[in-house]
Order: structure tokens, then C-alpha cells, then sequence
């Protein structure tokens, strides 16, 4: 098991990296769980592989598990069903001092995370992420949020777990395109600022698609130390450092909202697709090389991710997708902060890109 520090004053916690984590979750969390009933929110998708597992290691050491199981998807990210979360949560008499487990992916992990930050005023949780995004990514960090009609994320708070829990095993039952979905945000971290990583990336998604534990399990540590090295640095967005993290999530969020935070872009699929544009983006800038970003787009189209928005089939413009950025929560005094590139592995903060101009851009893109 990898144990990977996330150092923040006064609040400062372990993900560990592993398997069979979730068999053995009460010894894992210890003292944090410290009274009987145990509140856990998940998926009814989550449920049918790890409930048992999680309630039999809880009932071995005395505790008594309830379950929230919600609807899976993106739509679970919503006002309607933060709500009966939160009811849920006063109805099981959840304290201050006790933690809430979220079962799942980034959906249950965001949802979970903001009822903890805002019930009785802030709740402690654990992050228990079973998807390869939420493992390398969302779990990490303390960003929590929904998402409403004007868009993504854009109703949420900073509040951090008590500890993450990265069972590898919990990869081996998700379907392939949850897989590659999540490795957009692993080889987004070689991108934003890791070359040699990405050059493993580009070499090794075949090996972390068919289960190889090796590959898997580097993957997910070192997308965890790089993360955890930039929230430390910048845990609330304040410097620029954690911005860097948003490489392709301007892009990747305009085109979630054109097609409606539905399942037919999952939240990897358009990351992936972002950071394509973005990369292309700063190559039509002059700030990197064409031959850069092809090598973006290669390394994306063999992770079997999109790669080509003309492809999506959108019935829009470049103008209708720009207007989707208007609601980016990184909108800063009417202007938006792009993260674009001078190569792979160097990244840099953007604060003076025109929405005209990407709108123009991405009217290329579109044909």
C-alpha cells in the first residue's frame, strides 16, 4: 500500500493507495469512525459490487452501516438531491465529530463532500473512490460542488476529507469507458507539468485498460503526488499553482453543458477532448509547437478517448460553445483564465485570452 500525504496546516490527511482496501475499511479508518452507526452515501451501481464488502467489514468490528443509495450519473449533482441528502443525513443524527463515507466516483464524492461541509456547519467524510477519475483526481483535494442549469461545479465549497481511500481493486469492475475516462485526468498530469510521465502514459494506457496491477497502480500514485504537491501549495486556487489542474476543464465544461451533462461526453471524455483543444489552442497562439499537439491528440486517440470535436456531431458554433465559458467559476473581474501551453509538461495560467478569439477557434474546430 502507497500512503501519499496531503499536507495542509492543521489538516493534513492520508490517501493510500492499494488493494483490497475497502474489505477492510474499518481497520483502515479506525478512530475516525467513532460511534456505531455509520452513514455511507452511494450509487445503486456502487452498491451492487462493494456494499457487501463495506458492510460486512463494518458489522466485523462492531458498527452499524446505513446506506444512502442514490441514482447513478452526472445528475445526482443536483439541488433536488443535495437536499435529501442532507435530510438524510439529520434524519441518521450525523454529529459534527462523525464522518460520512462516499462510496463511488466523482459524483458521489462531490455531493457527499459539499452535505459534509454544510451540515451542522461543516462534517467530517472519507473519500472511498471506486472509479479510476475519482481515484487519480476528484477524491483529492477538498474541491466538493453540484451543478446547476448555468453550469458545472458552479454551487460547491473547499472542504477536505479525513481520508482517502483508493482501493485498486475496485478498478477491475468498471466498464472500459470508465477507464479511459479516468486516464484523461492521469495523463493530464504528465501535460500539465511531467513530460517523462506522459511519455509513460502514452506507453502504458493499454496496460492500466487490461488490469495490469503494476501499471495500474503507478498510474494512480504518481497522478496522487502530483496532485497532492499542488493542492499543498495552493489549496484554494489563490496563487494559480492548483489552476494548472483545469488544463482541458475550460473546454471540456462547455462542451458538457452543450450536450447537457448527459452521458453522451462523460466529465473524462470532455477533459480529454479540452485539453486536445487546448493544446491546439496554444499552438495556433504560437506558444508551442504543431507537432506537440498532434502528439497531445495522438496520446489521447490511443487511450480510445475523443480527440476531434468536429466528430461530437454539436449542433452549434464556436460562439454558443465560448458562451458556455461566461459561466466558468474561474471568471475573474469579466475575464476568463485559460491554462495553455508552451509543450508537453509546461503549463501555464492564461489571463489574457479573448473569448472572440476562442470562439473563432473553435469555429475551426467545429468544421
Amino acid at each position: 500500500m502507497a500512503v501519499i500525504p496531503v499536507e495542509l496546516a492543521g489538516r493534513s490527511y492520508e490517501v493510500r493507495v492499494g488493494p483490497a482496501l475497502l474489505g477492510t475499511l474499518a481497520a483502515q479508518c479506525g478512530p475516525l469512525l467513532r460511534k456505531a452507526r455509520v452513514p455511507i452515501v452511494t450509487d445503486s451501481t456502487v452498491a451492487r459490487h462493494w456494499r457487501g464488502a463495506v458492510e460486512t467489514s463494518l458489522r466485523e468490528a462492531g458498527h452499524d452501516p446505513r446506506f444512502l443509495v442514490l441514482d447513478p450519473g452526472e445528475g445526482a449533482k443536483s439541488w433536488e438531491t443535495l437536499a435529501r441528502t442532507v435530510d438524510w443525513l439529520l434524519a441518521e443524527e450525523v454529529e459534527r465529530g462523525d464522518h460520512i463515507l462516499a462510496l463511488g466516483g466523482g459524483v458521489i464524492g462531490d455531493l457527499t463532500g459539499f452535505a459534509a461541509a454544510i451540515l451542522k456547519r461543516g462534517c467530517g467524510f472519507i473519500q472511498l473512490p471506486t472509479t479510476l477519475l475519482a481515484q487519480v483526481d476528484s477524491s483529492v483535494g477538498g474541491k466538493t460542488a453540484i451543478n446547476t442549469p448555468a453550469g458545472k461545479n458552479l454551487v460547491g465549497a473547499f472542504h477536505q476529507p479525513a481520508l482517502v481511500l483508493a482501493d485498486l481493486d475496485a478498478l477491475g469492475t468498471l466498464p472500459v469507458r470508465e477507464m479511459r475516462a479516468g486516464y484523461a485526468e492521469v495523463i493530464k498530469y504528465g501535460i500539465l507539468g511531467d513530460a517523462v510521465f506522459f511519455a509513460w502514459c502514452e506507453q502504458n494506457g493499454p496496460n492500466v485498460f487490461a488490469g495490469d496491477r503494476a501499471a495500474q497502480d503507478h498510474a494512480v500514485t504518481a497522478s496522487v503526488k502530483a496532485k497532492a504537491r499542488i493542492v499543498a501549495e495552493d489549496e484554494r486556487e489563490t496563487t494559480g499553482a492548483r489552476a494548472l489542474l483545469n488544463l482541458g476543464h475550460t473546454f471540456g465544461h462547455a462542451l458538457e453543458a452543450e450536450t447537457g451533462f448527459s452521458d453522451r461526453l462523460l466529465h473524462g471524455e470532455a477533459v480529454a477532448l479540452g485539453m486536445v483543444l487546448a493544446a491546439f489552442y496554444s499552438a495556433r497562439r504560437g506558444l508551442m509547437a504543431e507537432a506537440e499537439a498532434e502528439r497531445v491528440k495522438r496520446a489521447i486517440a490511443a487511450a480510445g478517448l475523443p480527440n476531434d470535436l468536429a466528430t461530437l456531431g454539436l449542433d452549434c458554433d464556436g460562439a454558443t460553445l465560448a458562451a458556455h465559458m461566461l459561466h466558468d467559476k474561474k471568471m475573474d473581474a469579466g475575464t476568463l483564465p485559460f491554462v495553455l501551453l508552451r509543450g508537453i509538461g509546461d503549463a501555464f495560467l492564461d489571463r489574457a485570452v479573448s473569448l472572440d478569439d476562442v470562439a473563432a477557434f473553435l469555429d475551426e474546430q467545429l468544421r
